[in-house]
């Protein structure tokens, strides 16, 4: 198992690409903390990891909130001794343009994605220095290289998030820190879904999305969450500062 020994830290850990990288990396070997604000969501992934041998915690949290961050850092400390790893797959999207986002929409885009990718690292980034190493894997967007309409503080938050990783790749890779960030396309979840019902004609716009991936289809949580246990691993210990495109061609078309 390449994950056996490893406490891994998964925001956003009760449903889509958080919930299948929490199942994957469990039966690699690591025992897994699901930090999540929906509470049966969590409970679902949570009992989904024990049904299959697996060990795992749960806290319920809003991972804009600082505070909670340095206390849920604390309680997965005091149950599993480390933090190996750390991935923030949590996010959340408004829609609109610049000129038709609520800015208490805005505000709630950014706590969320960056907030919450901030925060966290803030957390465990101590515990880490402490043990000597261990892995980030922050989640972006693939719209934040190519752009995209009709999702402005999304996009800005999901490309804050490049720059974050890559800075905090450089400043902590002296403590044997490795910072990546994923770049998913169109991922089957319930994000996906919310955003298609979002649209004046919603079969239109998932069918216009499907077709912009060259593969033609939308992505599957569990495939980007072997990306994600990619970068997590040992094998990828020469690996940091990156950006891991993970969306079916969306890129190269």
């Amino acid at each position: 198992m390449r994950l056996a020994g490893k406490v891994a830290v998964i925001t956003g850990g009760g449903s889509g690409i958080g919930a299948a990288t929490a199942r994957l990396f469990a039966r690699e070997g690591a025992r897994i903390a699901i930090v999540d604000r929906d509470e049966r969501a969590a409970a679902t992934s949570l009992a989904a990891i024990e049904a299959e041998s697996g060990e795992a915690m749960v806290r319920i949290a809003d991972v804009g909130d600082g505070d909670a961050a340095l206390r849920d850092a604390a309680a997965v400390l005091d149950r599993f001794g480390r933090i190996d790893i750390l991935v923030t797959a949590a996010g959340y999207s408004c829609g609109g343009t610049v000129t038709t986002t609520d800015p208490a929409d805005w505000d709630a885009v950014f706590r969320a994605n960056v907030g919450g990718t901030w925060l966290w690292s803030r957390a465990v980034i101590p515990a880490m220095q402490r043990q000597g190493g261990g892995a980030i894997v922050a989640f972006a967007s693939q719209l934040a290289l190519a752009g995209g309409r009709g999702n402005s503080a999304y996009i800005a938050a999901k490309g804050a998030i490049l720059s974050l990783a890559r800075t905090m790749a450089l400043d902590y890779a002296g403590d044997g820190i490795r910072v990546n960030a994923i770049v998913p396309g169109a991922v089957e979840t319930p994000m996906l879904r919310r955003g298609f019902a979002r649209q004046p004609d919603p079969a239109l716009a998932e069918e216009r999305s499907r077709a912009r991936h060259a593969l033609d289809r939308f992505g599957r949580p569990e495939e980007v969450a072997e990306a994600v246990l990619f970068l997590s691993v040992n094998a990828a210990g020469f690996i940091t500062g990156t950006t891991l495109a993970v969306d079916g061609g969306w890129l190269a078309a």
